[in-house]
């Protein structure tokens, strides 16, 4: 059974499949701010889609971190690294891409365990 959460038109924000939950790349919804605020709104958010797939943070496997500029590792760092499960890490990639619109510094992907 697959399972989309808030289909739209080309992608829906969470797809729930054989155990897994595969988020697609989350963005700021307010980007007009820095790249630590922005980091905290995406968090939230996966958070939240993650809560509606029946998992959480702790069930994170594999993340992966696009940075418009590598500059701002650090500060997306700071932000993940008070938000992240301190006992689940999961597996991490960090990569410099150009995203969207230039107003979006970072997005981030995830799948978890349902």
């Amino acid at each position: 059974m697959i399972t989309r959460i808030e289909p739209g038109k080309r992608m829906s924000q969470a797809v729930v499949a054989n155990g897994f939950v595969f988020l697609a790349g989350q963005v700021a919804a307010h980007p007009a701010c820095g790249v630590d605020e922005q980091t905290r709104q995406i968090l939230a958010e996966i958070d939240r889609l993650l809560e509606r797939a029946g998992s959480s943070k702790a069930k994170i496997l594999s993340a992966t971190v696009y940075l418009a500029d590598m500059a701002n590792f650090a500060a997306m760092n700071s932000v993940w690294d008070a938000w992240v499960h301190p006992e689940a890490k999961p597996a991490r990639a960090t990569v410099e891409a150009r995203l969207a619109t230039p107003d979006y510094k970072v997005e981030i992907q995830i799948i978890a365990l349902a």
